[in-house]
């Protein structure tokens, strides 16, 4: 059983940066796969990036060159670093962690991109 927990959102103007945290209990946390995902306002929730247990990395375009996914193990901490914000960015911000066919998700954090 992993319990994960999002922080770091809030309101930020166009061109600002935020960094998500998303801390997870529980054990053997390192040989999960996790993932960032958001959903705006009557919109489906999407991947905006992606990190394996190995550390390799993948993210959507929209994001890319922009947003930087990472994580520490020793904290059991994944992060994700939000660069050049957009309005269009404002979404609650959703963790995943996953190995295999299981999936556990925080309760999500809200990102407000507005002047």
């Amino acid at each position: 059983q992993v319990q994960l927990v999002e922080s770091g959102g809030g309101l930020v103007q166009p061109g600002g940066s935020l960094r998500l945290s998303c801390a997870a209990s529980g054990s053997r946390f390192s040989i999960y796969a996790a993932d960032w995902y958001r959903q705006a306002p009557a919109k489906q929730r999407e991947l905006v990036a992606a990190i394996t247990s190995g550390g390799s990395t993948n993210y959507a375009d929209s994001v890319k060159g922009r947003f930087t996914i990472s994580r520490d193990n020793a904290k059991n901490t994944v992060y994700l670093q939000m660069n050049s914000l957009k309005p269009e960015d404002t979404a609650v911000y959703y963790c995943n962690a996953r190995l295999g066919t299981t999936y556990y998700w925080g309760q999500g954090t809200q990102v407000t991109v507005s002047s």
